[in-house]
C-alpha cells in the first residue's frame, strides 16, 4: 500500500488541485484516480489561467463559443464548465459508492464578488446549473459577505465549497452559516443532506511570516493556525446542535485542506501533507506535492495537529509583534485579489483570441 493509500485508509480523502484538457484528454486525472487514490478535484482562477493561456487545448471551443456572441467572461465560464463536468463524469462512481460524501469536483465564482453576497448568490445559482451534476460543488469565498450567500445557497441546496478560510473563527463563521442553511431546510420540510467542505489555506501562512522575517516561526505558523482550526472542528461536529442536525440527516461540513504546496525550497516537500493527515477530512494537493507524497511520503501513526502546542506557536507569533488576526483577515484579502489578478489576465487572453 503507498502512501496515498495509507492517508486514503486513515479516513482522509486525497483531491486533486488542478485541472486542464490535456489532463483529460490524455487520461492523467484516471491515472492519478487509479494509482494514486485521488476522489476529488478543486480548481480556481490561477489554474484556469494558467490551463488556458498555456497552449492551444481550448482555441477550438473558443472559437465556437466566440460564434455565439458571448462575452470573454461567459467563455471562460463555458469552458471551465466542460472541464469540470468531464471530470465529475469520472468521479460520478465514487460519489454513488460513498453515498455523495466524496467524489466532487469544483467550480469557483468570479473572484470579484468577495464582497458581494448577492453576486455571490447569483453567480453560485448559475454556476450550479450550468455545471448539472450532482458532485459539482460551487466555490464561495468564506469573507463575512460570502458567508451571507453561503447560508442562502445551503438552503436552497446548492453544494458549497466554502474557499479561501484562514482562521479559526473564520471556519466557525461559515459553519455556522452551514447550519443555519440546514435548519431552515429542515424548518421547511426540505431534505437536509446537502453537502459542503470548508477550504483551510495552510502554507500562505508561513509564506507571509517569512516575509516579515519571522524565522523563529518557519513552516510553524500555517500548521499552529491548522491545529486551532481542527480543534473548532472537532468541537463543532461534538456540539448538540450538530447531533441534532445529524440525527434529521444532515451531513457534515467536512474541513479541506489547502494551499498544501510547500513555499519553502528547502523544507520538506511533503511536509504539510504528513502534518495534515486526520480522519474525516480531505486534502488538495497539486500534481507536484502529490506525486512527492506518492513517492516518499510517510502517514504518521496519530493526527499530529496538537491544540497546545499550536497554541504556544501562536502566542510566540503575538509576542514577537506578528497580529494574528489581523493577518487572517489581510491574508484571506490578498488571497482574493491575487485570485482577482488572476482572473483578469484570464479574461484578456481570451478576450484577445476571441477579437482576432
Amino acid at each position: 500500500m503507498n502512501a496515498t493509500a495509507k492517508l486514503q485508509h486513515i479516513g482522509q480523502s486525497l483531491w486533486l488541485d488542478n485541472i486542464s484538457r490535456d489532463m483529460l484528454d490524455t487520461g492523467q486525472l484516471e491515472t492519478y484516480i487509479r494509482d494514486f487514490s485521488i476522489t476529488g478535484l478543486t480548481s480556481n482562477p490561477s489554474i484556469f489561467t494558467k490551463a488556458i493561456t498555456g497552449g492551444t487545448d481550448y482555441d477550438a471551443q473558443i472559437a465556437t463559443e466566440r460564434a455565439t456572441g458571448a462575452t470573454p467572461e461567459e467563455i471562460v465560464f463555458r469552458l471551465m464548465v466542460k472541464d469540470l463536468q468531464r471530470a465529475a463524469d469520472l468521479f460520478a462512481p465514487i460519489h454513488a459508492t460513498t453515498g455523495g460524501r466524496d467524489g466532487w469536483v469544483s467550480i469557483e465564482v468570479s473572484p470579484h464578488l468577495l464582497d458581494d453576497a448577492k453576486g455571490s448568490l447569483q453567480w453560485a445559482q448559475t454556476l450550479h446549473a450550468q455545471m448539472n451534476r450532482a458532485n459539482a460543488f460551487v466555490k464561495v469565498p468564506g469573507s463575512p459577505q460570502g458567508a451571507v450567500a453561503i447560508e442562502e445557497a445551503i438552503f436552497q441546496g446548492i453544494a458549497i465549497n466554502v474557499t479561501l478560510l484562514f482562521s479559526r473563527d473564520q471556519y466557525l463563521a461559515v459553519a455556522e452559516a452551514y447550519m443555519r442553511g440546514i435548519e431552515r431546510r429542515i424548518l421547511a420540510g426540505l431534505d437536509p443532506k446537502v453537502r459542503s467542505v470548508a477550504s483551510v489555506f495552510v502554507s500562505r501562512w508561513d509564506a507571509a511570516a517569512a516575509k516579515q522575517g519571522r524565522t523563529d516561526l518557519r513552516n510553524k505558523l500555517g500548521l499552529a493556525v491548522a491545529a486551532d482550526v481542527w480543534d473548532g472542528y472537532q468541537g463543532v461536529l461534538a456540539s448538540e446542535r450538530w447531533k441534532t442536525l445529524a440525527s434529521a440527516g444532515a451531513m457534515p461540513q467536512t474541513l479541506l485542506w489547502a494551499s498544501t504546496g510547500v513555499k519553502d525550497p528547502d523544507a520538506d516537500d511533503t511536509l504539510y501533507i504528513t502534518a495534515l493527515a486526520a480522519p474525516d477530512t480531505i486534502d488538495t494537493m497539486p500534481d507536484a506535492t502529490l506525486r512527492a507524497f506518492a513517492d516518499h511520503g510517510k502517514v504518521p501513526d496519530k493526527v499530529g495537529l496538537d491544540r497546545d502546542a499550536g497554541a504556544a506557536v501562536r502566542r510566540a507569533a503575538t509576542e514577537g509583534g506578528l497580529d494574528v488576526v489581523a493577518l487572517a483577515r489581510q491574508l484571506q484579502i490578498d488571497g482574493g485579489a491575487a485570485f482577482v489578478t488572476a482572473w483578469d489576465e484570464l479574461i484578456t487572453r481570451v478576450e484577445g483570441k476571441v477579437t482576432v
